[in-house]
C-alpha cells in the first residue's frame, strides 16, 4: 500500500533544523532587526547562508543565546 505525503502538516519550529529570520524572530522573542544585525558578522555561527538567504542554525542560536550576558 502506498500512501502518500500530506503536504498540508506543518512542521513546528523545535523541529526545523533551520529557521527563517522571521521564525527565528517568533521562536526567540528577539526582533528581526536584532537578528539581522547579529547575523551581519562573518563568523556568526549560528547563520547559515543560502545564496542570498539567511538562515539560522536553530540548535547553534539557542545555545548562542544561552552563553550570552546580552546582546
Amino acid at each position: 500500500m502506498n500512501k502518500e505525503i500530506d503536504q498540508t502538516k506543518q512542521v513546528l519550529l523545535k523541529d526545523k533544523p533551520l529557521l527563517s529570520v522571521s521564525e527565528a524572530a517568533v521562536l526567540t522573542g528577539i526582533g528581526k532587526h536584532k537578528l539581522y544585525e547579529m547575523s551581519e558578522d562573518p563568523n556568526c555561527v549560528f547563520v547559515l547562508w543560502n545564496g542570498s538567504k539567511r538562515m539560522f542554525k536553530r540548535e547553534k542560536l539557542v545555545q548562542y543565546l544561552m552563553s550570552a550576558y546580552s546582546i
